[in-house]
C-alpha cells in the first residue's frame, strides 16, 4: 500500500462542489486497504496512543456549526488486529503505547473518510501524535512502514498551510502560496533535510504554520515512506486553495492512479 499525506478540511468540505470528488477519485486510484491507520493533527497525546479498537464513536471536535455537521456518522469496524500489530512496532524500552479505547475518531479523521470510502467498510484505527518534533515522527512513521506490506493504508492527516487568519480575508494570501510552492518543490526533489527544518527553511514558515500540529503528520508519511524506499517517488495528487489554505496531498509508493488536481 501507499503512504499518504492529506488535507483534510473541515465538516463543510462535503459542500465543497469539487474536492469529495477529488479525494473519492484518489481512493479509486488506489487498492482496497485491508485497514487504514489515521494519523490525525487533531489528536495530540503522549505516551502514544491508539484510540478506540471497536467500532469507533465520532469526535465532533469543532463549534458554531450548522447542526446537520454533528448528524454525520462513520461506523466504519475497528481494528483490533492493527491495533496489535501497531503495539508490536511501536513499544520499546522507553517507548509506552497507550490504548484509549474511548477515543473516537475526530474531524481530521473521518471527513476525508466519509468522501474516500463511504461505505465504511474498511477498520480504521486512529493514532495520536505523541511529539511534533519532525524528526521522532519520522521515526515513528519508519518503524510503522512493515504495515504496508500488509495492505495497511497509512495516513497522515493535516493541512499543508494552517493559519485560521485566511479564512477572515478573501483570496489566497502569499504566505499560503509561497509556502505551498516550496513544499511542493521539496517534495518532488526529495529534500527530506528541508522539510524537517521547515519553521525555518521555507518561506513564511512561522506565518503558513503558527502552530506546526497539521503539518506534523506529513512526518509519519516520510517515515513509512522513507523506510520503503519511496521517498523519491512522491507525487502530489490534489493541490490548489480552499479558503485560502493549501490543500496539498501526497502520496508516497503504491499503484499510480490518475491524479485528481484542482482548481484555486
Amino acid at each position: 500500500m501507499p503512504a499518504l499525506y492529506l488535507s483534510h478540511g473541515a465538516p463543510p468540505l462535503a459542500d465543497d462542489p469539487l474536492w469529495p470528488a477529488q479525494l473519492a477519485a484518489w481512493s479509486a486510484s488506489l487498492p482496497r486497504p485491508a485497514a487504514i491507520l489515521m494519523v490525525s493533527a487533531h489528536w495530540e497525546e503522549a505516551p502514544l496512543a491508539l484510540g478506540a479498537t471497536r467500532t469507533a464513536p465520532l469526535v465532533y471536535d469543532f463549534w458554531g456549526f450548522p447542526e446537520h455537521y454533528y448528524r454525520v456518522r462513520y461506523p466504519a469496524p475497528g481494528a483490533p488486529a492493527l491495533a496489535e500489530a501497531v503495539r508490536g512496532l511501536l513499544r520499546a524500552p522507553g517507548t509506552p503505547v497507550q490504548d484509549l479505547p474511548d477515543r473516537g475518531l475526530d474531524h481530521g479523521a473521518y471527513v476525508p473518510l466519509v468522501e474516500m470510502y463511504p461505505d465504511a467498510g474498511v477498520p480504521v484505527l486512529q493514532m495520536s501524535l505523541p511529539t511534533l518534533d519532525p524528526v521522532r515522527l519520522m521515526d515513528v512513521g519508519r518503524r510503522l512502514a512493515p504495515l504496508r506490506d500488509e495492505g495497511v493504508l497509512i495516513v497522515g492527516s493535516g493541512f499543508f498551510t494552517h493559519n485560521l487568519a485566511a479564512l477572515r480575508h478573501g483570496g489566497v494570501p502569499g504566505w499560503s502560496a509561497e509556502f505551498d510552492d516550496w513544499g511542493r518543490r521539496a517534495l518532488e526533489g526529495g529534500d527530506v533535510d528541508a522539510l524537517l527544518d521547515f519553521a525555518h527553511a521555507s518561506p513564511a514558515g512561522a506565518l503558513a504554520h503558527p502552530r506546526t500540529e497539521h503539518f506534523a503528520p506529513l512526518f509519519v508519511t516520510l517515515g513509512a515512506a522513507d523506510a520503503a524506499g519511496d521517498l523519491d517517488g512522491g507525487r502530489s495528487v490534489i493541490d490548489g486553495f480552499w479558503m485560502g489554505l493549501a490543500k496539498r496531498s501526497v502520496q508516497f509508493g503504491g499503484v499510480q492512479g490518475a491524479r485528481a488536481t484542482s482548481g484555486r
